[in-house]
């Protein structure tokens, strides 16, 4: 790495490194003249898709649940009273028989039930989209030029942005 891929060494050593650099073109391009040369910088970047997964999923459904409800209900119902009054045992011309009888009619309320259906509620379900941020952390790498130079090299920057390479 002294001489930057052997940019800058002899003839002799430059012949034999230029096997190599031939094989891969894509890091270093040789020209013409043998004191000049290029290297190509690259860098990662992220290409980020999204796939969509299943989750999971929500299923409504109804179960009949019992319960024992006790419920008071007011209800009528007669009673016969019957009243013995004495009277002062006057004297009365009615023969003694047990064919006489009074009927007297006793009515009473007696409950019912019949059960009907109501509605109480209606349960929908709908999904919807949400969108939210999520942080993830990669670790990109890229390429930098370094030059090391050996002896008394004098480095002049060339036509670029740079303003020194190695800062």
């Amino acid at each position: 790495m002294a001489d930057l891929f052997g940019l800058f060494s002899d003839d002799k050593s430059q012949s034999n490194d230029n096997s190599s650099t031939q094989e891969n073109d894509t890091t270093l391009n040789t020209q013409s003249s043998q004191t000049d040369g290029k290297l190509e910088l690259h860098k990662e970047e992220l290409d980020i898709t999204k796939n969509s997964v299943n989750a999971g999923e929500v299923v409504l459904s109804k179960e009949v649940v019992e319960e024992q409800k006790t419920i008071g209900v007011p209800v009528m119902h007669e009673e016969v009273v019957i009243t013995r009054t004495p009277v002062n045992n006057s004297s009365s011309n009615a023969t003694i028989s047990s064919d006489e009888s009074i009927h007297i009619p006793v009515s009473q309320e007696q409950v019912e039930t019949h059960k009907y259906t109501v509605t109480t509620e209606e349960i929908s379900a709908s999904k919807r989209q949400v969108s939210e941020n999520q942080q993830i952390e990669e670790t990109l790498r890229r390429e930098e030029a370094k030059v090391d130079t050996t002896g008394s090299v004098n480095i002049v920057s060339g036509e670029s942005d740079f303003s020194d390479i190695n800062s």
